[in-house]
């Protein structure tokens, strides 16, 4: 299997890396599979990080398809998107949650806990150990990588608002694997 292609409409990108894994190796190799994504339109999306172009704290959006974009949420939380599309657009797909396959003695140590360990944006960074330092690495190649798993069965992807955010609210490009 080949990584997804990350071409195309930001809403039909996020749906493709439903299903696959997202794998770092910080000590002890660690995975989830992802489950819930959200899309963000760049330059045509007021509730993107890019809607007012490139600065330095979203510059990683504009790289080429694959690249990690890390930032703080809230001062807090270290949240992982995946840049897609051309070079230069700005989009990306925040990987809002997913389920631990791998490493998850691992996991529960870096969370401090023994469930919902990755149902969340901020969890699943630090589920996986992802930090600011990793902002602007390859998940083709990267320290923090995507790999290929199969891709869910269209009837359980359900569309939905995003969530927390107040721009562009109608927009369903929250996507989420029902079981």
């Amino acid at each position: 299997m080949t990584a997804p292609d990350l071409s195309g409409p930001i809403e039909e990108a996020a749906k493709r890396l439903l299903g696959c894994r997202l794998v770092t190796d910080f000590g002890a190799r660690t995975a989830v599979v992802i489950e819930e994504v959200e899309a963000y339109g760049g330059a045509d999306d007021p509730a993107s990080h890019a809607y007012r172009g490139p600065t330095v704290r979203n510059a990683s959006m504009f790289r080429p398809a694959g690249t990690l974009y890390v930032y703080r949420s809230y001062g807090i939380h270290w949240c992982a998107n995946i840049a897609a599309g051309a070079e230069g657009e700005g989009k990306a797909v925040l990987i809002r949650g997913g389920r631990v396959v791998e490493g998850r003695e691992t996991v529960e140590r870096r969370r401090g806990r023994t469930d919902h360990l990755a149902d969340g944006p901020g969890k699943l960074a630090q589920a996986l150990g992802i930090t600011g330092e990793h902002d602007g690495a390859s998940v083709m190649s990267g320290p923090v990588r995507l790999e290929p798993g199969p891709p869910p069965d269209p009837a359980s992807v359900h569309a939905t608002p995003r969530i927390g955010i107040s721009r562009a609210t109608d927009r369903p490009w929250r996507f989420v694997i029902r079981r």
